[in-house]
């Protein structure tokens, strides 16, 4: 169902701006009719993959997240940049950075909007399977380490609460429900 935009912007200014995102305060008249601010904060896509081995172990990597200030394990994930032909792309990239690892198979599982009341920030989901180790090639601001789970065990951990991070909860989950339609398939369901 189409829905009409009840907000009008007047007026855009750039607040702050590094590699990484740009602040945006509008000026507007809101659904109420009165004016106001909204504050946006826009970011390129990002990715979040799910890599998957032979042994239906997942690779969660884990890091320091300063603004939350606490330790989180998750999926590889990261931002697309300019230079990236397609989002894929940035999927790859970020594979290999976080956890030195390529994948010849490739499953696309959709999007998700993070934080879409104050973020332009798109996340696009894979599954990476038929996995190379090569070496990391992580960025200088990330301490990153790798440690791999049975899958079962990270549905596990989003589920208690343990993983967090939303693509990571996203990702995982989603590729849960292929799992089971998968598996539905073949039992003929």
């Amino acid at each position: 169902m189409k829905r009409d935009n009840p907000w009008q912007t007047l007026g855009t200014r750039i607040v702050y701006e590094n590699s990484w995102l740009r602040l945006r305060e509008d000026r507007v008249i809101r659904p109420d009719g009165k004016e106001g601010i909204y504050g946006v904060v826009e970011m390129r896509p990002s990715v979040g993959v799910v890599a998957l081995n032979a042994k239906d172990e997942v690779a969660l990597v884990g890091q320091w997240r300063y603004a939350h200030e606490k330790f989180s394990w998750e999926i590889p994930t990261g931002g697309s940049s300019a230079e990236d032909a397609a989002i894929i792309e940035a999927a790859r990239r970020e594979l290999e950075e976080e956890t030195g690892l390529q994948a010849a198979r490739w499953t696309p599982l959709g999007s998700i909007d993070n934080s879409n009341g104050v973020t332009t920030d798109v996340a696009h989901l894979y599954l990476a399977r038929q996995l190379t180790f090569l070496q990391p090639k992580q960025d200088p601001e990330e301490r990153i380490v790798t440690r791999w789970v049975a899958f079962p065990q990270a549905v596990q951990l989003v589920m208690d609460g343990e993983i967090t991070e939303s693509c990571s909860v996203a990702a995982i989950l989603k590729v849960e429900n292929l799992r089971r339609a998968e598996a539905d398939r073949v039992k003929g369901k």
